[in-house]
């Protein structure tokens, strides 16, 4: 719920807890990889200003983070920032209960709302179905997917599912299995046990990192599916979820993703896969642990007709 602070500026408070893991890391660090929707300058600014608080107290940036802390942000939202406005934009719902949400997300959908992608999100779109989640944090969302990736993602409704959630995320017992078209042919199943972080020159990509540097613990694993000329389809499951992970990963043993303008190759013996105008990568399967009842909840989600009507001509040779 909006409010306003003394000088009449409008902002929406937000409480989350510091997992675990994050301990050890300054507090900026850790408070950009919380609250996601927000650039780190402005979580910059706003622990200048005072408007975020560590257990009830006005924190700096520099402190480190033991894990299990309450931090506290006041979110101011300006004109240019839109990513807390309602927008009636269509969800395909998987699945709904007063607990949770299962989307199936479209390619070319933004989850959260960041720079050059102010409104028109899916979190816009989870505010208008469900106005309570302005009082959630993220408004209830817990993962993420990247723009052009389609497939499942589940929201929490409610603080204590989204709470439960993130510990079976962090526990890694959330299940998601993703179906990936890659370059090349991929013989037999396996697994890359990589460190993932941003790349040491083009900040905008991310990159395998050596052991003991600036990156986090990553594993995929990978089977193949079906073999095509120029192509494979695989299966791919996260272990950890990274940011970009399965797209770094495949790409550096040599099978980056068909269509993957930042990861892929530029140009292939296939004029179709070159023509492929997105990374060929679907969040096909998501199971997980229903945070009121404990049932063992799991959902699929067909192709998107883009995906399938390239495996298609693909199999036409």
């Amino acid at each position: 719920m909006s409010t306003r602070d003394n000088n009449g500026a409008d902002y929406s408070p937000a409480t989350l807890a510091i997992p675990l893991e994050y301990a050890g890391q300054r507090l900026d660090a850790a408070l950009a990889r919380l609250f996601v929707e927000h650039s780190r300058s402005r979580l910059q600014a706003w622990l200048k200003e005072g408007r975020i608080r560590v257990d009830g107290v006005v924190a700096d940036a520099k402190r480190k983070v033991s894990g299990g802390e309450r931090v506290s942000i006041e979110a101011v939202a300006s004109e240019a920032d839109g990513g807390h406005r309602p927008e009636a934009i269509a969800l395909p719902i998987v699945y709904e209960d007063g607990h949770l949400l299962v989307i199936d997300k479209p390619a070319g959908l933004v989850v959260h709302p960041g720079s050059g992608n102010w409104s028109g999100t899916m979190m816009n779109a989870l505010l208008h179905h469900s106005p309570q989640l302005a009082e959630v944090p993220r408004a209830g969302i817990v993962h993420r997917l990247d723009k052009d990736t389609s497939g499942l993602l589940v929201v929490a409704k409610t603080l204590p599912a989204q709470t439960d959630l993130v510990r079976q995320l962090q526990a890694r017992t959330v299940k998601r299995q993703y179906l990936a078209l890659v370059h090349g042919e991929v013989h037999a199943p396996g697994s890359v046990d990589a460190p993932i972080g941003r790349h040491p020159v083009q900040r905008t990509k991310m990159a395998v990192v050596r052991r003991g540097g600036a990156g986090r613990d990553a594993r995929t694993h990978y089977a193949p599916r079906e073999r095509f000329a120029a192509a494979t389809l695989v299966e791919c499951r996260l272990e950890t979820g990274r940011t970009h992970q399965i797209r770094v990963h495949m790409a550096s043993i040599g099978h980056p993703l068909v269509g993957d303008p930042v990861y892929g190759k530029r140009k292939s013996a296939d004029a179709r896969l070159d023509a492929f105008p997105r990374q060929a990568l679907h969040a096909w399967r998501l199971a997980l642990v229903h945070p009121a009842t404990g049932e063992e909840m799991a959902w699929e989600a067909p192709l998107p007709e883009d995906f399938s009507g390239l495996l298609s001509a693909c199999r036409r040779g």
